[in-house]
């Protein structure tokens, strides 16, 4: 029989991250409002103008999409390490290093095989580069040596630097004009795109990843010893649980998928390996996963909802004269109220 005060005790749990979700988004866009007033500008049509054209279209409905893959991805990997009490915060750097193997796999590779052979080969390889360079703070951590918040976060510099060696260096195009890129990819390599859109086949990766997720965290024993070390780690390690070989093993998957969301830039969206091709993606889901309260689905539309604001930067120039960073103040009042608890703090290992 179902236990129903089980299920009232989840439906409660939900409907206060949703409460609690909505409180955080309406006193960042009541702040938010009061600057507009401060620069002259009217928030209620500055509201209404970003969202009109994000979601009034066909092409800002996509270009909504499009944002939100990279964003999923890099959420995801904040999630998963969640679960056992971990914290990850070095979703751009694990981002970096996935474009980088993917984009020295795809200049090597180039027509030399098939597509249904190069762009598998492209995926893998953008999920290796990003896991193997989780395993480092994963490692660290699980030797006791270094916490993983530390290190994950100074790694995402190390990741910068690694690729703008490169780019200006051994994967730079000497027919690129002295300007720091990589040779275009071959089409058998980059990822397929839908339709005349920017909408790529990042997206079915990302909701693959989600589902998984969703499934192996509700469903499997894999996902209930996850809640058990993260609940209590030392009654988890009494009780047999390898607790370091969770460590690895779930920090690997977890820059494997910010890996995906690299590669996904460089083998759809740009074509090739620039630096500073992610604007934040990394940091922003990890603000995103924080919002979801580490939920697979609320991370769906939590990532949409900060697409929307992203690409709400060319509206305020185009309809308010605003600088297009000024969308970075709204998403930085999100991340403070966040980080302040200004609702009740909730464990990370609530369930939905």
């Amino acid at each position: 029989m179902v236990n129903t005060g089980t299920l009232a005790q989840a439906g409660k749990q939900q409907l206060n991250g949703l409460l609690r979700f909505i409180g955080i988004l309406t006193l960042a866009l009541l702040v938010f409002g009061g600057v507009l007033l401060l620069f002259g500008k009217n928030p209620v049509d500055t509201y209404v103008a970003i969202f009109y054209n994000t979601l009034g279209s066909s092409y800002g409905l996509s270009e909504v999409l499009v944002k939100a893959i990279p964003l999923v991805l890099c959420a995801a990997a904040v999630l998963l390490p969640a679960r056992i009490g971990l914290v990850n915060v070095g979703g751009e750097g694990q981002l970096y290093m996935g474009a980088l193997l993917a984009s020295w796999g795809a200049l090597v590779i180039g027509d030399s095989v098939p597509r249904l052979v190069g762009v598998p080969a492209v995926i893998g390889l953008g999920f290796i580069g990003g896991g193997l360079w989780a395993a480092i703070p994963a490692l660290l951590r699980a030797k006791g040596w270094l916490n993983e918040t530390i290190s994950t976060l100074l790694l995402n510099y190390v990741a910068i630097l690694w690729v703008d060696y490169f780019v200006f260096g051994p994967l730079r195009d000497p027919a690129s004009a002295n300007f720091p890129q990589s040779e275009a990819f071959a089409e058998a390599v980059r990822l397929p795109m839908f339709g005349q859109s920017r909408l790529h086949f990042g997206l079915i990766l990302a909701a693959l990843v989600i589902v998984t997720l969703h499934f192996v965290l509700k469903r499997t024993r894999w996902g209930y010893e996850m809640r058990a070390i993260g609940g209590n780690p030392e009654a988890a390690q009494r009780h047999g649980l390898q607790i370091s070989r969770y460590i690895i093993i779930t920090m690997f998957i977890a820059g494997g998928l910010a890996g995906l969301a690299g590669m996904g830039e460089v083998a759809a969206i740009q074509g090739r390996l620039r630096p500073g091709f992610s604007p934040d993606y990394g940091y922003i889901g990890f603000l995103i996963s924080w919002l979801a309260l580490h939920n697979p689905l609320a991370v769906v539309v939590m990532s949409l909802l900060l697409a929307i604001i992203a690409l709400g930067g060319d509206t305020l120039q185009i309809t308010q004269s605003m600088p297009f960073s000024s969308v970075n103040v709204l998403m930085s009042l999100i991340l403070f109220i966040v980080l302040a608890n200004f609702f009740p703090k909730r464990q990370l290992t609530e369930q939905s």
